[in-house]
């Protein structure tokens, strides 16, 4: 059953919700286009009540590392009692499908867990002062919180990378300046109320809901000391452009390569993974498998496979346990994808299957017969659509994977020792997954990529690394 609460959120600046003076904005289901809430459209005078809020409680330095970890321990026990409720709310804003939205949640818990553990880990380390003069000094680094973070979060994981984001904020010292996508800003506002029952002070975390026209106030406001951003490249570049000296994190898109060899053990499996990764959350993740590279003996029988595999996918209510494949975030969205298949077949490319759309849902589709100069195989699709591209030679497989300007995951299937070795030096990824999929993602790993896919590291314990500056402490 679909939910039929409305929920309503404001800003949450200070401890509090307040209404915006603005216009709100509506969030709908996006499988039944029913209303099923409103968030607040903040103008530039609240989002700096909301920064005003972070800079006095990071002031304040009210909570140590012990504090921070009950606290964050508190967060993951009352998701995981108010799991059923996220789940529902995630299928709802998102069109997710059931099940992939209970794993979304059991990651967050996850990502809560490991968040609260670094608290603990978080050290300096020493450093000999073995040089003519300067003994018998005595040097070591501590790791100190920034300071004031603005998070920005896009509305394909509202939960988990939302989290990856407040998790190891707070359990590094710092306070947070959360703005969630507009498209998807639902549970990302459930998440105050959660922290603030688990036992946050206020102004710790800020909830800043609106559009685009939010960051650039976040941007303007030289009290926030780092940026952390998930979403597409060219918003990236220009947080990074308008961020100054200040620190920033970026990830970004990408069109993941993943090359299946002919020395692969199990091809069914390979198969397998690739075509659910491609189709998960309707494609809309940015490390997707998107390009398949497959040698020339096994190609015509990895298509056969695949196409067998895609057909027996259930594409319908996500609400319901069966079902594979939801709505795409809209309606809007899936004309993109169907605008880019169609110009990719009118360029000499076949659809093998699917290649159809009905309102916000697009049928998950194979295309043979494509070229890196269509945009289904060169930019970010962020839909339900794979490239499946034969190759001669494994240089043949690198080069293609490698021809892209972005570089975030890569998945290569092999049993051959000398082909692992070489990828690990010869792809430019940030991630190279061997026998699976570029889709892999544990989130206790460090986790992002290279080019137009960002700079620096998510994941609990890297991104307090970005979060914390290190200070030196010499004795003399």
């Amino acid at each position: 059953m679909h939910t039929s609460r409305i929920f309503c959120f404001g800003n949450f600046v200070n401890g509090r919700w307040q209404r915006s003076i603005n216009d709100g904005i509506n969030v709908y289901n996006k499988y039944t286009n029913l209303g099923i809430g409103m968030v607040a459209n903040a103008s530039g005078p609240e989002v700096d009540a909301a920064v005003t809020s972070a800079y006095d409680a990071f002031n304040r330095k009210e909570l140590d590392s012990l504090q921070r970890f009950e606290i964050l321990m508190n967060a993951a026990e009352i998701v995981k009692k108010r799991k059923e409720e996220i789940v529902e709310l995630l299928v709802s804003e998102v069109g997710k499908v059931y099940k992939d939205a209970a794993a979304e949640t059991d990651r967050g818990i996850q990502t809560l867990i490991a968040s609260a553990e670094e608290t603990k880990r978080i050290s300096g380390s020493g450093v000999p002062m073995v040089q003519p003069g300067y003994q018998p000094n005595v040097a070591f680094t501590v790791r100190v919180p920034v300071g004031v973070i603005a998070a920005i979060t896009p509305f394909n994981f509202p939960l988990n990378l939302a989290l990856h984001k407040i998790g190891p904020a707070i359990a590094a010292g710092n306070t947070v300046l959360l703005k969630p996508s507009e498209k998807a800003p639902l549970t990302a506002c459930m998440l105050a109320e959660i922290f603030q029952q688990a036992g946050l002070p206020e102004g710790h975390l800020n909830i800043i809901n609106g559009t685009g026209e939010v960051g650039r106030f976040l941007l303007a406001d030289e009290r926030i000391n780092m940026f952390s951003f998930t979403g597409s490249p060219e918003v990236g570049r220009l947080i990074k452009n308008g961020s100054g000296i200040r620190k920033v994190t970026l990830e970004l898109g990408g069109n993941a390569p993943n090359i299946i060899h002919d020395d692969v053990t199990d091809l069914e499996r390979a198969v397998k993974l690739c075509m659910k990764n491609s189709f998960s959350n309707s494609g809309q993740a940015c490390i997707s498998v998107q390009r398949i590279y497959v040698q020339n003996r096994i190609y015509q029988e990895f298509i056969e496979k695949a196409s067998a595999e895609v057909s027996s996918l259930i594409v319908g209510d996500p609400m319901h346990d069966h079902t594979d494949i939801g709505p795409m975030i809209s309606e809007e969205a899936a004309k993109r994808v169907e605008s880019w298949v169609d110009e990719a077949v009118d360029s000499g490319a076949t659809v093998l299957i699917g290649g159809r759309r009905e309102g916000a849902f697009y049928y998950p589709t194979i295309l043979t017969d494509a070229d890196a100069s269509m945009k289904v195989v060169c930019e970010e699709v962020f839909g339900p659509v794979v490239t499946i591209i034969p190759y001669e030679t494994i240089d043949d497989a690198f080069g293609m994977a490698n021809d892209s300007r972005f570089g975030l995951q890569v998945g290569v299937f092999t049993s051959n020792l000398e082909i692992f070795r070489r990828a690990t030096t010869e792809l430019n990824f940030g991630g190279i997954n061997i026998n699976n999929v570029s889709s892999y993602r544990s989130d206790v790993m460090p986790y992002g990529g290279i080019k137009d896919s960002g700079l620096g590291k998510e994941g609990p314990r890297y991104a307090i690394q970005e979060m914390t500056d290190k200070r030196l402490i010499v004795i003399h």
